[in-house]
């Protein structure tokens, strides 16, 4: 005992129901724990008995090795959870050896342990019934969230940095049962930055006086993106990438130089989307800013909607139209006259896996249109293009793909506030309620009040969210009909919504001016979002016009998934997503893709095809794709066939095809054969 009493720094004491446990420490690590018994003497409290602890035995040890471990003991700790009277004893019978002891706050639950652990108010962990140390906090989170669904180590490790800085395990418990706690459910702020931009005034434009007068009598000087945009030849007729946060003007960019042309005969312009929604909304919205100065038409592809009375004219002097539209129109030869401007909207699409080879192509096809008009008609220039996109993580390699001048705008009108809560998918509409009711309830500086846009993964969830919100809410989604949808639009507009709830698909580029934007799950249909396409819809919270500051809330499911094909769970994907970069806009292409854009730009450029796959931004094996469009019989030389025309116009990719071909060779009946297409398309 003797060399153990030299090594001995603290000597703790804690208060049992058979007496006293004791703890030898030396460098925060355990030497020696025992239990020792006292007994009233004569001269006071004596040791009577002390039992060396070995793992679950004991083994009886002399009494007076507890007062040389004492005296070898740098320092000898009470704790402050021993009684009044244990305390007094043991002080008692310490004094009557010469040694003193100081009563300290420790973890209860780690002497009950037999370890020694201090606490202090800077460590101290709140339980709501005592205070105990963090290792012990953690301990009992952990044990909650095992009751809770497995977090990942991203989801717990947040939880555990909540724990630390608020001190108190029952506010995080909370957490986890659904509670809007804001100072923890915060997870960060994006503050508003202003760029130092020299804005253009509007009067020095020396644009048409049609679009001069029209731009005059809305403001006096151009936002700053636009300014930036003219500085870098807008208005000389250079192609653009805008890149710019959601709300910073940037849409009037392509529109300016794309109704100044026109108006100046130099040809139309193609206001391309990637949604049939957004551009039924960009179509409204241009005959009613322009239909005085232009005519304005619309293009969403053939009988893929519902017939609403809008008439594709392709002699008009603005085509709104989505991606396929206008593709289809160039894949089927139809005539789409001199183009002056072409704007692509969202085209951070490139890197999307089923459509950004498609809208990879349809540039490339686009621009080879205008090339050869070019050559047929002398007084036709080509066209300007301009290409808009909030979210790009590579913007300047980008822009040299495109060949387009860089006018990238990083500032961001408005604070936005991300928060992090957890709850199970029983539990979410209730949250979003609450937070709903809470943001409509308050008003602006501006004299708004705050409304909500819910994204969600599946129209049937829309419906049952919207259901059960208190204040009035729509769902929004593509299985509505064109009226249904404007409808929804116009009442959130005159704020006769609080919310509208929406998938993820469909929403996230469509014009609802809301303060906040609820992520009711992280998946988009049964693949989980991007960063990307996570900022894109979070950044549709907070205008500079309407609010004072946006909010985002990720309501996470713990160990949560929407599909037996999901790796990672709702709560990894989180703070993967929070955390993440922007990914590299970059088209990649599969044999699959590669032949349906080949077959395209054959039936759109024949000979030419070699040249169209190279111009594009994604690396296409030509020879390769050739070959098999040959062996399929979808070309005959540099001519699509009956079967690559028809195949071709309809965007089938080569193994739908063979699907359905096979289906009518087998004169099996239409609906089989889109039973086993839509199977084909769930396995995959």
């Amino acid at each position: 005992m003797s060399k153990q009493a030299q090594q001995v720094e603290t000597l703790f004491c804690h208060e049992t129901d058979r007496g006293y446990r004791v703890v030898a420490q030396q460098g925060g690590k355990r030497l020696f724990r025992a239990i020792l018994e006292l007994k009233e003497t004569s001269a006071g409290p004596r040791p009577a008995r002390f039992m060396q602890k070995d793992g679950s035995s004991e083994k009886p040890r002399n009494p007076g090795e507890f007062i040389e471990l004492a005296r070898g003991a740098d320092r000898i700790r009470i704790s402050q959870q021993t009684s009044p009277n244990g305390r007094a004893e043991l002080k008692e019978m310490l004094s009557g050896y010469q040694l003193d002891a100081t009563a300290v706050r420790t973890c209860r639950l780690c002497a009950n342990k037999g370890e020694y652990s201090p606490i202090s108010g800077e460590t101290a962990i709140d339980t709501g019934e005592e205070y105990i140390c963090p290792d012990c906090a953690t301990e009992e989170l952990e044990r909650e969230l095992s009751f809770r669904g497995n977090l990942t180590g991203s989801a717990q490790d947040r939880l555990e940095e909540l724990l630390l800085e608020v001190q108190d395990l029952q506010r995080i418990t909370n957490l986890l049962k659904g509670r809007l706690d804001p100072d923890l459910t915060k997870f960060d702020e994006i503050s508003a930055n202003v760029e130092d931009v020299d804005l253009k005034r509007v009067d020095s434009l020396n644009l048409h006086p049609g679009v001069q007068n029209l731009l005059e009598s809305r403001f006096d000087t151009l936002l700053p993106v636009q300014s930036l945009a003219v500085q870098n030849g807008l208005l000389d007729g250079d192609d653009q990438l805008v890149v710019s946060a959601t709300a910073t003007g940037k849409t009037l960019v392509g529109e300016m130089t794309g109704l100044d042309r026109v108006l100046n005969g130099q040809g139309k312009m193609l206001f391309l989307v990637p949604l049939v929604a957004l551009a039924n909304q960009k179509h409204e919205d241009f005959k009613d800013e322009y239909g005085d100065l232009a005519n304005v038409t619309i293009r969403v592809g053939a009988s893929r909607v519902r017939d609403d009375g809008n008439r594709f004219d392709p002699s008009a002097d603005i085509i709104v139209g989505t991606y396929e539209g206008i593709d289809h129109a160039l894949r089927t030869g139809r005539d789409l006259g001199d183009i002056g401007t072409v704007v692509i909207d969202e085209v951070h699409t490139l890197q999307e896996q089923e459509r950004g080879h498609r809208l990879d192509g349809l540039i490339s096809r686009l621009k080879y249109y205008c090339e050869e008009r070019a050559k047929q008609k002398q007084n036709y220039g080509g066209a300007q293009w301009v290409y808009l996109s909030a979210t790009v993580g590579n913007p300047r390699d980008l822009g040299q793909a495109l060949e387009a001048n860089l006018v990238e705008f990083e500032e961001r009108p408005v604070a936005l506030e991300r928060h992090v809560t957890f709850a199970s998918g029983q539990e979410k509409p209730n949250i979003e309620n609450k937070l709903v009711k809470r943001e409509f309830d308050r008003e602006s500086s501006k004299g708004y009040r705050g409304q909500t846009i819910i994204f969600t993964n599946s129209r049937r969830r829309c419906h049952e969210i919207s259901r059960k919100l208190e204040y009035n809410a729509a769902p929004y989604h593509a299985g509505l009909d064109y009226g249904r949808r404007k409808k929804v639009e116009r009442m959130f507009a005159e704020q006769e919504l609080s919310a509208v709830v929406t998938t993820a698909a469909l929403a996230a580029g469509v014009d609802f001016p809301a303060s906040q934007v609820i992520f009711d799950s992280l998946a988009m249909g049964i693949e989980w979002l991007t960063v990307q396409e996570f900022h894109q819809m979070l950044g549709r919270a907070g205008r500079p016009d309407y609010h004072d500051r946006g909010k985002v809330y990720v309501l996470v499911e713990p160990d949560g998934s929407y599909h037996n094909s999901m790796e990672m769970s709702e709560d990894e994907v989180a703070f993967k997503l929070l955390k993440g970069e922007m990914e590299d806009v970059r088209t990649l292409y599969d044999e699959s893709a590669a032949i349906e854009e080949t077959l395209a730009n054959v039936t759109v450029g024949g000979r030419a095809a070699k040249r169209l796959n190279d111009r594009m931004i994604g690396d296409v094996p030509t020879k390769h794709a050739l070959g098999k469009l040959l062996e399929y019989e979808f070309i005959d030389g540099f001519s699509p066939t009956h079967l690559g025309r028809v195949i071709t116009s309809h965007f089938l990719a080569p193994d739908e095809a063979f699907r359905i071909v096979d289906g009518i060779r087998k004169d099996r009946h239409p609906f089989d054969i889109v039973a086993d297409l839509e199977l084909f398309d769930d396995d995959e």
